[in-house]
């Protein structure tokens, strides 16, 4: 499980990683840009749209992402599989987002199958997946590819393990041609790894205090 300590009483920050879990300026702003925005959401969602993550963590990615696609209207389910190697515990998770009250009634249900030691939530228009384990390996064996990637682990420089290149081939074979990804991240050997996985990279602005950050579309 995620070992977690709290920063000014409402930011939870990985012991393991030492680094939060959002942004200490506004989460789920840093989310709109870094992976909404980045991966040119939502004008692309439609009906079965699969987005895929590296770091679940709070599950805010996810919230936000879901109400996106309610709020824009689009048909069907969206498709949501997150990797996540240390999950959180339920009542950390739920301390988190209690942080974001216009999020609440799209945490109820993943904080209800939290409860149940569920990582699956399927609503009429959301079927997500939170596969738990060492993404190297679970990264592979996804059953289909992705149209849009949120790389949202820890910081390169204290996860190494989840930016090296041979988890970046991975994400690259699991995403469609012309399927993208957005990180907050603009380190060289991240960059340097997706783009031999087969995408065009670009460092573009970041969120806040991070001067920049990457997005890539897939060849």
């Amino acid at each position: 499980m995620a070992e977690v300590e709290w920063r000014d009483g409402a930011v939870p920050v990985s012991t393991r990683f030492d680094d939060p879990y959002f942004s200490l300026e506004d989460g789920m702003a840093e989310t709109g840009h870094v992976f909404l925005a980045g991966n040119d959401l939502p004008a692309r969602f439609c009906g079965g749209f699969h987005v895929a993550e590296l770091g679940f963590g709070t599950g805010l990615n996810l919230l936000c992402a879901w109400k996106m696609f309610n709020d824009c209207g689009a048909s069907g389910q969206l498709r949501f599989t997150s990797f996540e190697a240390f999950p959180m515990a339920r009542d950390d998770a739920a301390t988190s987002l209690a942080a974001f009250p216009t999020l609440a009634e799209y945490a109820a249900p993943l904080l209800e199958a939290w409860s149940q030691d569920s990582f699956v939530v399927e609503t009429a228009n959301l079927c997500a997946q939170i596969v738990i384990g060492d993404a190297k390996t679970t990264v592979p064996a996804m059953q289909s590819p992705a149209d849009a990637w949120f790389l949202d682990g820890f910081s390169p420089a204290k996860n190494p393990e989840l930016w090296g290149a041979e988890l970046m081939q991975a994400v690259g074979a699991q995403t469609k041609t012309g399927g993208t990804f957005a990180t907050y991240t603009a380190a060289g050997h991240v960059r340097r790894a997706l783009s031999d996985a087969g995408f065009e990279v670009s460092r573009v602005p970041g969120f806040g205090r991070k001067r920049h950050m990457s997005v890539g579309m897939k060849r």
